[in-house]
């Protein structure tokens, strides 16, 4: 007697194309971070050294190399490691809200309604498609050519520049200040490019019902903003602040000196050390800052 076919029931088609669909995360997750992860835990635990005949050799150490880490070893411009991890970390913090605030305030200018809307969106994100460092480029061409000791990158060859240091003599303690800020701007428009994207597509999911809901119950341009975007982006947000952390910990120097330490001073163990403790700094700073959004997410769900 031929048996009936067994059919796989939905629950468990549904459980293996969802395997289907991640496995190629999970194989790159395996081969391309846990593999090496597993290895640089276990260097730091090390002093690995150079063989006679080639080769990697290991000298268990335990936790020493984290010990000599904060306590010996210093950073290429001789700064303590607690000290770069203290200022790595305040530049974090203080750069976080000023990057995704002005990229919410983009993304609410570009979704405005006006002539010449597309052109004022392709300026914008001309940096972003050509990369900051040409942009600054053609800025340091149309703006100078002159070289002027200044401490400053963009400005300090500018014409106008020269002209009010060398003609009116305008005190660069006065100068500096205003140039830093200037060039600061440009930095700040690089690094909130994808934000400013991502919000002006969340801007532009609110349904036009909402908006329409609080004009006709009296609303000001305020209290909508405050009662109906602000909860409407609330997870978008969420996205933005994890994706803006983990970017500027990918420019942190602290990836600089692990380097360094690997592989210009032969210290693979205190390099392998260095990049455990700031993978772990890194988590725990993602940790607390998906905590705090969280329950700021969960309240506008209410």
């Amino acid at each position: 007697m031929k048996k009936p076919n067994k059919k796989l029931s939905f629950r468990t088609m549904w459980k293996i194309h969802g395997l289907i669909f991640v496995s190629p995360f999970l194989i790159g997750f395996i081969a391309f971070f846990l593999l090496p992860l597993v290895n640089t835990i276990y260097y730091s635990l090390n002093n690995v050294g150079v063989g006679d005949q080639g080769g990697m050799t290991f000298e268990w150490t335990g936790i020493q190399n984290y010990i000599d880490l904060f306590q010996k070893e210093v950073t290429t411009t001789n700064t303590t490691m607690a000290r770069l991890f203290t200022e790595e970390n305040s530049t974090m913090l203080l750069s976080l809200p000023l990057i995704v605030v002005f990229s919410l305030f983009m993304a609410l200018l570009a979704n405005q309604k006006f002539k010449g809307r597309a052109i004022v969106r392709l300026l914008f994100f001309l940096p972003i498609i050509l990369g900051i460092d040409v942009v600054m480029d053609m800025l340091t061409i149309t703006t100078g050519g002159t070289t002027l000791d200044t401490g400053s990158n963009l400005l300090s060859g500018s014409y106008v520049t020269i002209f009010l240091v060398r003609t009116l003599n305008v005190p660069m303690r006065v100068l500096y200040p205003i140039m830093t800020y200037v060039e600061n701007i440009f930095d700040l428009i690089s690094q909130a490019g994808v934000q400013t994207l991502v919000y002006l597509t969340a801007l532009q999911s609110i349904s036009p019902s909402l908006y329409e809901v609080s004009k006709m119950e009296g609303a000001t341009a305020y209290e909508t903003f405050w009662k109906v975007t602000i909860p409407s982006i609330m997870n978008i947000t969420f996205f933005v602040v994890i994706y803006t952390i983990v970017d500027l910990f990918l420019k942190s120097s602290i990836a600089e000196e692990a380097y360094a330490f690997a592989f210009t001073q032969g210290k693979i163990g205190v390099g392998s050390a260095l990049s455990v403790v700031y993978m772990g700094n890194v988590i725990l700073v993602l940790a607390i800052a998906a905590l705090l959004l969280r329950k700021a997410v969960k309240k506008n769900e209410k």
